[in-house]
């Protein structure tokens, strides 16, 4: 599979209830929404590629050297000779209210790479190629998004995260247009309501589907947070309820889920079975302090499928691989 979208340094504090001016102690780990994608995806075994944009910094060399170390190739990942590396910190109240702060001004590399930087054989080529409406906010990374899909011809498995951060757009409406461009070009979208609400002006999971569909989407996920997710079809739909978890770090569950759920479609699973293990896997993120290195093994996803919820023993103090 390969990723197009955000990678960085994520900063994350060791206190966990307070705010950064209290915080003493960080870990440093790789970030970014696609480059925690792939990493998921490659370790459930996937082969899996990512392309960004990087600072030419020691930060850079950083998120290269994990990419590599957690099994993601990064030789389309450009390096940008004037653009520092973006470093993003958040502040953890658990269970929901986990604030981030993106240092990534006036851009960030991963937002600078052009049309003419894309390979298109291999965007053509892979099985699954998964993208955010993150990359669509500015120029040049709109066209190289564009000139991506246009490779795909609107291949099956085309997958668009709505993935909707308001402090990269100008406003929710500059969002909504290019999210109706992009809806022409992909055959998988999945958001939560607030992002259906910016795609297609619904927040009702069923409502909001229908819409995706309507625009030509082949398979629409909603996640409902608490009430779980929802994936359908012109042909099927499926509610699966959400696994429970002692929440640590909220922030990384979508791009579990989104692993997980690539993991899912490439093997041809059944939506219910997509969806139960997608689910799961976000939950055991949620409970682990880091993203892209808490991404979890197919054993701990179908350990907690069986629970029902994430065994203590899968929670928080896992090893950084």
């Amino acid at each position: 599979m390969l990723a197009i979208g955000r990678c960085g340094v994520d900063l994350y504090p060791h206190q966990i209830g307070v705010g950064l001016e209290d915080v003493s102690s960080f870990g440093k780990f790789l970030g970014g929404s696609a480059a925690n994608v792939v990493v998921a995806a490659a370790r459930l075994g996937h082969s899996a590629a990512l392309v960004s944009g990087v600072g030419d910094d020691p930060f850079g060399r950083y998120v290269r050297g994990e990419l590599t170390r957690l099994g993601v190739c990064d030789r389309h990942v450009v390096t940008d000779p004037h653009l520092p590396t973006p470093v993003t910190f958040c502040e953890m109240f658990p269970p929901d209210d986990f604030p981030l702060y993106f240092y990534r001004r006036p851009s960030a590399p991963d937002l600078q790479v052009r049309a003419d930087q894309i390979d298109t054989r291999a965007v053509a080529g892979a099985r699954l190629l998964w993208s955010t409406v993150t990359g669509l906010s500015q120029e040049p990374s709109r066209s190289a998004h564009l000139a991506a899909w246009a490779a795909r011809a609107a291949g099956p498995l085309t997958v668009l995260d709505l993935d909707y951060r308001p402090m990269f757009w100008t406003s929710a409406q500059a969002a909504t247009d290019q999210v109706t461009r992009a809806l022409e070009q992909v055959s998988v979208v999945v958001g939560n309501r607030d992002e259906c609400a910016v795609a297609v002006g619904e927040t009702d999971p069923h409502r909001a589907a229908d819409a995706l569909l309507e625009r030509g989407v082949e398979l629409a996920i909603v996640k409902q947070g608490p009430r779980g997710v929802l994936g359908k079809t012109r042909e099927e739909s499926v509610e699966v309820a959400p696994v429970e978890v002692d929440v640590v770090n909220g922030l990384g569950a979508g791009d579990g889920f989104g692993g997980s759920l690539c993991h899912g479609l490439l093997a041809g699973w059944s939506l219910d079975k997509t969806l139960r293990h997608a689910n799961a896997a976000g939950a055991i993120v949620a409970g682990r302090l880091e993203c892209s290195t808490a991404m979890p093994t197919s054993d701990e996803i179908a350990a907690a499928v069986a629970a029902g919820r994430v065994p203590t023993s899968l929670q928080d103090g896992s090893d950084v691989r």
